[in-house]
């Protein structure tokens, strides 16, 4: 990855599953997301079922706990404010993002423990020529947008939060 674009995200609400103690990026993601998936086909409230989103992200976070990864489903707009509430066994929460700056790198295929690294890096290594302090910056984000059933054409992004190391805010490079 040589690329990367620069993108303003506005305020946008998702349902998360915290994953911790699995060092695996794909382990990790397949538990939170089994979590997920429970709560939007029926285990909430309402019993209320929603049409899937994507990108279904997973943050890798620096922690002194050891491994801890943040899976997130996006919330469909009729249900940001007043989302059914999920079944307590499923310890998933609502999460509010801000407003954000992210510097983002597409790569295709599965995004698996092997390359995801690997396409982090390259992204630090082509954003750091226009910011040089985003080389510090240690948690990431990997968005899939395809189903694991799809096996072509997979895109994949991996997403730095660049908010807190641009002067410039955020702005097309």
């Amino acid at each position: 990855m040589n690329e990367f674009e620069i993108r303003q995200y506005k305020q946008v609400s998702w349902i998360s599953a915290l994953v911790q103690g699995t060092a695996s990026f794909e382990k990790s993601t397949q538990q939170g997301f089994h979590r997920l998936y429970q709560y939007i086909h029926g285990a909430n409230s309402n019993s209320s079922h929603f049409l899937i989103t994507s990108p279904v992200t997973t943050t890798i976070m620096a922690s002194t706990r050891g491994p801890e990864r943040l899976v997130r489903y996006y919330l469909p707009s009729m249900y940001t404010e007043n989302p059914p509430l999920p079944n307590s066994e499923l310890d998933v929460q609502f999460e509010k993002w801000r407003s954000n700056c992210l510097a983002v790198g597409r790569f295709s295929g599965f995004a698996k423990d092997d390359n995801i690294n690997k396409e982090v890096e390259a992204l630090k290594s082509s954003l750091n020529k226009y910011l040089p302090k985003s080389s510090a910056i240690s948690e990431y984000t990997v968005a899939q947008y395809n189903s694991s059933r799809h096996l072509s054409g997979r895109l994949n992004e991996v997403w730095l939060d660049v908010s807190a190391v641009t002067s410039e805010g955020c702005q097309r490079r």
